[in-house]
């Protein structure tokens, strides 16, 4: 197993290099890609900012509290999208027959279309984050300990681990449904989306959906309610605050089986 796992960190790694190298070439673009790219995610800190200057609270939420909910969604989901974001494209490749020529290179097809067009200025989606970060987590007002402290890290990882599960899960649906771009995009970027803001601010049954069918819950919303000790506003268990790692793990493992599922009974277009 650890062999496999090597194996195919090893294929990513050089696969991404390669694509890495290649924008390299033009360096000046390259900044200024990964600037904009940085620009457009700010857009949404601009929105939360935009809301604050009309309420002091959203949700019984404070301006610092919902920037740390948008600084940990927002790298979650940007290293996930890093990583696996372009498996969307898998109905295209599908649909076209590209598909069937990735299946005979030594290489697993799911890496061969995550690092497609691999390009740096993606990692421009980390600077709004990372910067927010840095900044919201000293002028919390929170009594940190060992347990809050290693939350932080602990939620943005399981987060990473959510979104990507998310990407392949969504992905393998083009297997089944090769024009479902639209709904596949709304449980990804619309995830991401949504757990920038408290889970307070929406319906209870809808809350009950992203934490029991969709985990988009454990992303940082529950971990959060620990950070921060607020009460869970459907009175859930306190226990769930730190159910993420099982969230996560479970949504890899439904993501896995689905991808093999889907190229177990893959049909060639015979182009």
């Amino acid at each position: 197993m650890a062999e496999v796992l090597d194996r195919t960190v090893r294929a990513y790694g050089l696969l991404a290099w390669t694509w890495v190298r290649a924008a390299a070439q033009y360096p000046v673009s390259m900044v200024l890609l990964s600037l904009s790219t940085a620009a457009v995610g700010a857009l949404d800190l601009l929105a939360i900012t935009l809301m604050f200057a009309h309420a002091p609270r959203i949700a019984g939420f404070s301006a610092m509290e919902v920037v740390f909910l948008y600084g940990t969604s927002s790298l979650s989901f940007a290293v996930a999208d890093l990583a696996f974001g372009t498996t969307e494209r898998l109905g295209r490749h599908i649909r076209e027959g590209s598909l069937d020529s990735m299946l005979v290179r030594p290489v697993s097809p799911l890496i061969q279309v995550a690092t497609e067009d691999f390009s740096p200025r993606r990692f421009g989606k980390l600077i709004p984050p990372v910067a927010v970060l840095v900044v919201v987590l000293p002028r919390l007002e929170v009594s940190w300990d060992a347990g809050r402290v290693a939350m932080v890290p602990l939620m943005v990882l399981c987060g990473i681990a959510i979104f990507s599960g998310l990407w392949v899960l969504t992905a393998s649906a083009h297997f089944l449904l090769i024009e479902s771009h639209g709904a596949t995009k709304a449980v990804t970027y619309g995830g991401g989306f949504l757990t920038q803001y408290p889970m307070s601010m929406f319906a209870r049954d809808f809350v009950r959906a992203v934490t029991f069918v969709v985990p988009l819950a454990f992303v940082n919303w529950q971990p959060t309610l620990y950070v921060l000790d607020r009460p869970d506003p459907l009175g859930l268990p306190d226990g769930l605050r730190f159910a993420a790692p099982v969230a996560a793990m479970a949504v890899c493992a439904l993501a896995a089986v689905a991808w093999r599922t889907g190229l177990r009974h893959y049909r060639s277009t015979g182009s």
